[in-house]
């Protein structure tokens, strides 16, 4: 597993721009100064529990997309899997989105398309979606939002990220 630490000047980690893009975002909400309209963004999720790095879901019902911007994490339910994948593309971290065209998710600023499943279709990234570690434990699904894996470094790692339902 990549430990993806560096000492010295490094570029901002992919979690800390996010985390500050939310809180950024959160504040112009909180101003009455973000866009107003319908969205059509997925439905937000909190974690049932988290302890340290753990974060606990309940199995989602049905197939579908759910975004926690407080753990970063997009869990999906597809095709009789689970897959919980870190909120920012590989290629540059920009937070990801749904797809509106369908299919999968993708990244607004060059442009990449992913699957559900978190494979790379197009664009500038060079490489799937990172998947966190998962785990079921009873109806739950718990993710260590601290850990993930990148298809190119750690194939068979990535491709067992996942509970089979």
């Amino acid at each position: 597993m990549s430990t993806h630490d560096c000492s010295g000047d490094c570029p901002v980690a992919r979690r800390t721009f996010v985390k500050d893009v939310s809180v950024f975002a959160a504040a112009l909400v909180a101003a009455g100064l973000a866009p107003r309209g319908a969205s059509g963004a997925p439905p937000l999720m909190r974690a049932v529990s988290r302890d340290h790095a753990d974060a606990r879901y309940a199995i989602p019902a049905a197939d579908g997309v759910q975004f926690d911007d407080k753990n970063e994490v997009i869990l999906v339910r597809y095709q009789g899997h689970v897959y919980a994948f870190a909120l920012s593309c590989p290629h540059q971290n920009t937070a990801l989105k749904t797809d509106p065209a369908g299919g999968g998710f993708f990244c607004t600023k060059h442009e990449s398309r992913y699957k559900f499943d978190g494979q790379f279709i197009s664009g500038r990234a060079t490489r799937n979606m990172d998947r966190l570690v998962i785990r079921r434990d009873g109806n739950f699904v718990v993710v260590n939002v601290d850990k993930w894996y990148e298809s190119d470094s750690e194939p068979t790692q990535w491709a067992s990220a996942q509970i089979t339902l």
